[in-house]
């Protein structure tokens, strides 16, 4: 071949391009390339490309446009809707409540406003104790100049950290506490009833064969009040407590140990009792952040949605008790390592509340005003009801 070397690499990189347009394909064998010989090769291969890409640039040749589609997002229709139970009573309706509070209706899944409109945002409410007991020092610190009367502890609740509801447990009646007769144990109730105009959620002991009388005497106590009864299990007398509640128009708290199928059985017991839907609430167990939180996200979940799904008897609002997060030992260990317990304590609390306010839950028990102010931004947030920007190093000293 005739010519500089170059000259005879650019003509057989001619004839190889011309039988690769040819052929589509072509394949060589026994061929040795230098470096040098490789560079001169592709030279002209770059220089064509460049070439033809800066002709369709002078020729303002534009691109085929993308198909134009358009997305529509699947909405869900479920054919079931939790029932709406109302706690507290206004005077009006028979009680002496200021306003009243409602849970449940919904007809989808948590803060799923474009599916459907839920009527009701979660409700909290702050424990108060009959007796002084002993508590966390971050939960203490803030209630220990009222522990020794429930009605001031429940009032400071209200009146300075917002809650929306007292829980007012009756722990003196634990026989393997004061054993306080049943009776002397009614004071607290009519005394906190008179101290806040909030609706109430009246527990006793956990005691199974003093609760059903604690309960019973407190529903008759609270006569119109609409009060939660908190709670009854299937190991107790809950037809007493169930009579009660009929009797007096009262809501009782359904409690099972995390699983769906006692947490139904136990709630056709109670319908079978004549006992109406929207007075019961279900407490499929609350387990805390780092301690089977998973479990109980997942129960609370798979609750919701059979009862949207249709099945009648998990078709009831869910009670959470956020203030279990404080067995945990992570939230109150003073651990230099773990950062301080007094924001610690509040946010292992609140990481409760909220997993669980997604799941599905409605009706919240909290000890630490914190995780109410924080728990409650946020709800309003997802109702597009004002934002939740909250500094943390300001949970803790914005309340003392």
């Amino acid at each position: 071949m005739a010519g500089s070397k170059e000259d005879q690499v650019n003509e057989l990189v001619r004839k190889v391009l011309d039988l690769v347009q040819k052929l589509g394909e072509i394949e060589i064998e026994n061929v040795e390339l230098t470096t040098e010989e490789l560079r001169l090769m592709f030279q002209p291969v770059v220089q064509t490309a460049v070439r033809r890409a800066e002709a369709a640039l002078k020729a303002e040749e534009k691109p085929p446009e993308l198909i134009k589609a358009t997305f529509t997002p699947y909405l869900e229709k479920f054919p079931g809707q939790i029932v709406e139970v109302q706690i507290g009573a206004t005077k009006s309706e028979g009680g002496t409540r200021g306003k009243v509070v409602k849970i449940g209706g919904e007809r989808t899944m948590p803060f799923y406003s474009f599916e459907a409109a839920n009527p009701n945002k979660p409700a909290f409410a702050m424990d108060v104790f009959d007796m002084p007991i002993s508590l966390t020092k971050p939960v203490k610190q803030m209630v220990e100049d009222v522990m020794h009367d429930p009605a001031e502890w429940a009032k400071k609740c209200v009146n300075k950290y917002g809650a929306q509801i007292v829980s007012l447990n009756l722990v003196s009646t634990d026989p393997l506490l004061e054993d306080r007769p049943v009776q002397q144990a009614m004071k607290s109730v009519e005394n906190v009833l008179q101290a806040v105009d909030v609706p109430l959620i009246i527990g006793g002991s956990g005691n199974p064969q003093k609760d059903p009388l604690v309960l019973s005497a407190a529903a008759e106590v609270a006569h119109g009040e609409k009060v939660v009864l908190n709670s009854v299990t299937v190991d107790m007398d809950y037809k007493k407590v169930v009579k009660a509640a009929k009797e007096h128009g009262h809501t009782v708290v359904a409690f099972t140990p995390m699983d769906v199928n006692n947490q139904k059985r136990l709630n056709r017991l109670l319908l079978d009792e004549g006992l109406p839907k929207t007075q019961i609430i279900q407490d499929p167990t609350t387990a805390a952040l780092g301690y089977g939180l998973e479990y109980a996200f997942s129960l609370e979940e798979r609750i919701k949605l059979a009862g949207l799904l249709g099945d009648e008897d998990l078709q009831m609002p869910i009670l959470a008790a956020a203030s279990n997060a404080w067995g945990a030992r992570e939230s109150w260990m003073k651990v230099e390592e773990w950062g301080p317990r007094e924001i610690r304590g509040p946010l292992w609390e609140t990481v409760t509340c909220v997993a669980l306010m997604m799941a599905g839950a409605d009706l919240f028990m909290i000890s630490h005003p914190a995780t109410v102010r924080v728990a409650k931004k946020l709800a309003d947030s997802l109702f597009g009801e004002g934002s939740c920007e909250q500094k943390i190093e300001n949970w803790i000293t914005s309340l003392k």
